[in-house]
């Protein structure tokens, strides 16, 4: 990991970098507790499709978990968003795409873009070979490399991030949602959510124009942990209330700070 940038306010340090992977720069930022010197638990978080690492939600969500609950809080741009982003017309189009559905919403539109779909597959891979790098990375360094760490990611951060908590069992509990069961299984229906074992909290909203009710409420059943609960709100998918990242921190300070080591003694 190499730091570009370092910066604190109210109490929390956000430090800008780059992260080597495969010889591909990927773009992160690492938020921790300002004066942070014992070891504590990080939270990574995956952003929506169409966003990207510093996207105001996560901002918000980053500095909330950091000064509430003391721990580390990393994200990453994923490929062909954010700083990574190759072909500019091709996002704004895109975006475009997604306004439109956003208005007809309810005129009978299949729940999600197949070709948006496709190439939100095409990406998990890379993806997840990233998170596991900057995994191995933060364990390079005390102060984290205990753990736990934990997963928030909606919509396309449960894309990539339900394949990511099965497969690495270093994520010990994570928030998940705005997603149904169609968008991350694929042909695998049932056998990846089915997986799962951690604590999740998963959100969704019951008016969502990108995915249907069903499918949402398939994949949170769908999945094999018994310690899981559902939260749901009226709204479209980018409608869900502010008072869901209060239940995250919470969610988070059960299953994550009661996992953490205490400092050796001297």
């Amino acid at each position: 990991m190499k730091i570009l940038d370092e910066t604190s306010e109210l109490g929390v340090v956000e430090r800008r970098f780059d992260l080597d992977v495969a010889g591909e720069a990927v773009p992160g930022i690492h938020w921790v507790p300002a004066g942070a010197t014992g070891p504590h638990p990080t939270v990574l978080v995956g952003h929506g499709g169409t966003q990207h690492k510093r996207v105001p939600n996560v901002l918000a969500l980053a500095r909330r978990l950091v000064r509430h609950l003391g721990v580390g809080v990393v994200a990453l741009d994923a490929p062909e968003h954010g700083d990574r982003i190759t072909d500019p017309d091709a996002a704004r189009a895109l975006l475009e795409r997604l306004a439109a559905r956003r208005r007809e919403a309810g005129r009978g539109l299949p729940p999600m873009d197949p070709e948006r779909m496709r190439a939100m597959q095409k990406r998990v891979p890379k993806h997840l070979a990233e998170w596991r790098a900057l995994i191995d990375d933060l364990q390079t360094d005390e102060r984290y490399a205990a753990g736990p760490f934990g997963w928030w990611g909606v919509s396309m951060g449960t894309h990539h991030g339900l394949p990511l908590i099965v497969e690495e069992p270093r994520i010990t509990a994570a928030v998940l949602g705005l997603a149904g069961q169609r968008l991350v299984e694929g042909d695998r229906s049932g056998r990846l959510a089915g997986q799962v074992t951690i604590p999740i909290l998963f959100l969704f909203q019951w008016d969502d124009e990108l995915m249907s009710r069903q499918s949402g409420l398939d994949l949170w059943d769908a999945l094999g942990t018994r310690d899981k609960t559902m939260h749901i709100n009226p709204g479209g998918h980018v409608e869900m209330p502010g008072f869901e990242y209060r239940a995250s921190e919470e969610f988070f300070g059960r299953h994550l700070l009661a996992a953490t080591p205490e400092p050796a003694q001297a």
